[in-house]
């Protein structure tokens, strides 16, 4: 069991990536806080992982508001003692728009959840982590923020910016047992994001999305998408022991889309 005994808080763990890594760390042992919006989903993930064994517990909340992550980091210890793992997994992809199309206000939202939100958490755990001398703080970024794609800047901006939170505190973190990564996926078609990106696409360019999708996946390496399990076996990967002397990095799980 390669996380026994760990404690870890998923945020965004109500569906997609949030739900096969919660799923996937339970399998190897951690006990899970869950938080999303939608307490339903966080509700039935928690069931889940609950119905073959697993420790879960779950509070609903708005990530982007201090208040709302003040009261997760304090329930997920009042539940368990402490909290080991940090999953900074909740996001949006906002408007499917060019960079002058946008409002301000769409703009804000995706920098809200996508960038506040790991902000917030992670000066919330750290102390404690800190305290112990003993940590790891997982980012969920994506391939966009390697690559140069249209119609995506917010998302873009927000997940470059993920990249480069992750290599600040590891910085900090290194020399007290800390560690911070990113995970980096490319498409994953199972996901509500990828496919409620992939009808705005098509719209866009007045295309039938499954040719659309095709083309896409022609240009990764390996000629097919990513799965959420592919994602979760990367991130049970980096908080675990094994991957003990790697901190600061960004993993690309894409099939070979971008070699930086």
């Amino acid at each position: 069991m390669l996380l026994e005994k760990r404690v870890a808080l998923v945020t965004g763990g109500g569906r997609g990536l949030g739900r096969a890594i919660a799923r996937r760390f339970a399998s190897e042992g951690a006990e899970l806080f869950l938080t999303a919006r939608t307490e339903r989903e966080i509700n039935s993930v928690s069931a889940e992982i609950e119905g073959v064994g697993g420790r879960a517990a779950y509070l609903a909340g708005d990530a982007t508001q201090e208040a709302d992550c003040e009261r997760i980091v304090r329930a997920a210890i009042q539940s368990f003692g402490k909290i080991d793992i940090l999953v900074n997994n909740a996001g949006i992809f906002g408007p499917v728009k060019l960079l002058e199309e946008m409002t301000p206000k769409e703009w804000d939202e995706v920098i809200a959840i996508n960038v506040r939100a790991p902000f917030l958490f992670s000066r919330l755990v750290l102390p404690g982590m800190y305290e112990r001398g003993s940590g790891n703080i997982l980012n969920i970024s994506s391939i966009s923020s390697k690559l140069a794609l249209q119609l995506q800047s917010a998302y873009t901006a927000s997940k470059a910016a993920i990249n480069g939170l992750t290599r600040a505190l590891a910085a900090e973190g290194a020399r007290r047992g800390v560690r911070v990564n990113a995970l980096v996926p490319g498409p994953v078609p199972e996901t509500q994001m990828s496919q409620n990106l992939g009808r705005a696409l098509a719209e866009r360019f007045q295309a039938d999305p499954e040719k659309l999708f095709a083309q896409f996946v022609e240009g990764i390496l390996q000629g097919k998408p990513q799965t959420a399990e592919d994602v979760a076996a990367a991130a049970l990967f980096l908080v675990s022991d094994h991957a003990g002397s790697i901190t600061g990095q960004s993993l690309n799980v894409d099939g070979g889309m971008s070699f930086c």
